[in-house]
């Protein structure tokens, strides 16, 4: 355990900032869970919304150093690529 003040108060930062980073990449991964039930089940004007919701998550995330960069955008690359491929199967 820390035995300073100063390693005391790094210690209960750690801990709070753990369980807001976990919070936002816990909402993160829900909204992507939406928008995949949404792709499953061929709606192609929810998974438009929730695409749009998830993409608005994850660059938040992202941009409060929770998440790199570079995973976010991953992350929507993918997506947008099965969502577009929902599209390109209805038409």
């Amino acid at each position: 355990m820390a035995d300073s003040l100063q390693s005391k108060k790094r210690a209960k930062q750690n801990t709070s900032r753990r369980t807001i980073k976990r919070a936002r990449k816990s909402q993160g991964k829900t909204q992507i869970k939406h928008l995949e039930a949404s792709i499953d089940k061929g709606d192609v004007e929810g998974a438009t919304e929730q695409l749009r919701l998830v993409t608005k998550k994850l660059d938040k995330t992202a941009s409060t150093s929770t998440m790199h960069k570079k995973t976010a955008s991953r992350k929507k690359s993918r997506l947008t690529k099965r969502l577009n491929a929902l599209k390109a199967k209805k038409d």
